[in-house]
């Protein structure tokens, strides 16, 4: 008897010992680093504090999984910086692996920390659905990849993002506040529409034609113009406030005809191709000041807002769309090619410069009679549309015309991502290797660049510019520059979970914005991987709406 209670205290001794030891080991290997603590104490205004928010932003985000009946995402793999090392970039082989690699930390991260968000705000490691998106979530990342995950061979990405789109993309129940009818437009249909037609998937075309009947209320406007906001729990459709009269906006409702065309053409249903024929037409009866189109009008008397112009924001796709809905459609409806001829000959008249020192090409600004000698990152998508149309001019001088204007503007937009103050461009040399929002021409005694014109958020149209210059002209310098660009978002703006845009690019170390937008995986990855990958996605097959998602060209 007293053997077996010694026998006992022996092993309560022990077992004390053994639990005193493990608690020690925990306090000593627990991970100790202030940088993620000082995060802690600046994001929630008390230390630790955030630990307690992620914790109910996930329950909350599985809760919903769970009703949803979908398997929560698996942990991401990790991939260590060996692993990267020896994949080997010296071929293009190697580097679409890397850019791969790159896409899917990218996702991995999402579907960690943000899965059915918006996007992923990859330092803080949460959602972030707000801005264009309304204050819903609506799983924006996941559409707007989908077509970049089936076209890099990420199969199993794949699959996790279509599952979700079956299962839960609602927009009718999940959207809150003011949606962009631009933007739901080219990602939410143009994402579907591409991810059925390159897997004749019947649900992708399905859940397209939900979310573009979700629109349609947005055109019931006097002259069929559309407005740029509903509300789809109101079904109430609006302009910005800050809008010129309550207009509406040229890039936006001039960059529907993709779209919609298609979708009529899929589901035989006219009522999508009515819509944006009726923008066309009013816009073919008004009358061109100089031949320009302003970037608003009003959609209650038809009538333009101020005569402001632009290669750049808010008018952009409108050219790209003219242009590629004739190409779309197999050069058959000659007055879209029309439109597009007299409106960019108008612009290369009147808005069209070279710099005085280094000649350097660029589409300006035009407020009123005031030019305003800058050029916006967005209006480098213009290397791009002009390659596009010099491949399918079919006038020899046309064809040199526009590749040597293409040409150009993407070496001017290069120079806004290499260097600067030795040119005419009034900005110092970009330390970061990406662009800024927007790049100026001055005069040595003026003011250089304004703060608000120096951030990044990881923009493809530079890319899409020399992806284009590069399946048309075979120019190594256009890999180079896509190698170069590649390389400074993987120093710069690869951060703790995903990819985060920059706040000043010419900061000699970044200040994030900590937001990975979802065009980062629709748009700058697909280009990237695409100028490496010549066998896929042929430009005599297919054309891409503003948002890089793939249509076929119906011959």
């Amino acid at each position: 008897m007293t053997a077996c209670r010694l026998r006992e205290t022996h092993v309560v001794v022990f077992g004390f010992i053994v639990l005193m030891c493990i608690c020690f080991s925990s306090i000593f290997y627990l991970p100790k680093n202030e940088e993620t603590i000082f995060s802690l104490e600046l994001h929630s205004g008390r230390p630790g504090a955030r630990h307690v928010n992620v914790a109910r932003d996930q329950k909350a985000l599985y809760e919903k999984i769970e009703k949803a009946n979908i398997p929560p995402p698996p942990m991401p793999e990790t991939i260590k910086e060996s692993q990267i090392a020896d994949m080997g970039t010296s071929t293009p082989e190697g580097k679409r692996n890397k850019i791969k690699e790159m896409m899917k930390f990218a996702w991995d991260g999402y579907r960690q920390y943000a899965w059915g968000s918006n996007e992923l705000k990859p330092i803080s490691k949460i959602g972030h659905s707000s801005s264009v998106f309304g204050r819903g979530e609506l799983g924006a990342t996941i559409v707007d990849a989908l077509d970049t995950l089936w076209i890099m061979g990420l199969t199993k990405e794949f699959e996790e993002g279509r599952k979700w789109v079956e299962m839960s993309l609602d927009l009718k129940k999940n959207a809150r506040g003011d949606l962009s009818v631009f933007e739901t437009n080219i990602r939410f249909v143009g994402g579907l529409l591409s991810a059925y037609a390159l897997t004749k998937d019947g649900m992708f075309l399905r859940k397209a034609e939900e979310v573009a009947n979700l629109l349609l209320p947005a055109f019931e406007t006097t002259t069929g113009i559309p407005f740029s906001l509903i509300n789809l729990q109101t079904g109430r459709a609006s302009n910005y406030g800050w809008a010129s009269g309550g207009c509406s906006i040229l890039s936006e409702f001039g960059s529907l005809q993709l779209e919609f065309d298609y979708l009529s053409n899929l589901t035989g249903n006219p009522v999508y191709s009515q819509k944006v024929e009726k923008i066309n037409n009013v816009l073919a009866q008004l009358d061109k000041p100089e031949g320009l189109v302003p970037m608003y009008l009003n959609p209650h008397t038809g009538k333009w807002g101020s005569r402001d112009f632009s290669m750049g924001a808010m008018a952009d796709s409108y050219y790209e769309y003219l242009l590629k809905t004739w190409l779309i459609e197999g050069k058959k409806n000659k007055n879209y090619k029309q439109w597009y001829d007299d409106v960019i000959k108008a612009m290369e008249n009147k808005m069209l410069y070279r710099s005085k020192r280094d000649k350097l090409q660029y589409f300006a600004n035009l407020k009123g009679s005031r030019v305003e000698h800058k050029m916006e990152h967005l209006a480098c998508f213009s290397a791009g549309m002009f390659a596009l149309q010099a491949k399918n001019e079919a006038s020899p001088d046309a064809r040199k015309h526009y590749m040597t204007l293409a040409e150009e503007i993407g070496r001017t937009c290069h120079e806004s991502y290499a260097r600067s103050n030795t040119l005419s461009i009034a900005v110092s040399i970009a330390e970061l290797g990406v662009g800024p929002e927007a790049f100026q021409f001055l005069n040595e005694n003026e003011e250089a660049m304004t703060s608000r014109d120096k951030y990044y958020i990881l923009r493809p149209e530079v890319l899409e510019g020399w992806f284009y210059l590069w399946r048309m002209t075979k120019d190594e310098k256009y890999r180079r520059w896509a190698w170069d660009m590649a390389e400074a978002l993987e120093k710069n703006s690869r951060v703790g979970a995903g990819f985060s845009g920059i706040r000043d690019v010419y900061a000699s170390t970044p200040d994030h914005d900590d937001v990975q937008q979802s065009f980062l995986l629709a748009e700058t990855f697909k280009y990237l991987y695409l100028i490496f990958d010549d066998d896929s996605m042929k430009l005599d097959e297919w054309v891409f709406n503003t948002e890089a998602h793939a249509f076929p060209i119906r011959n």
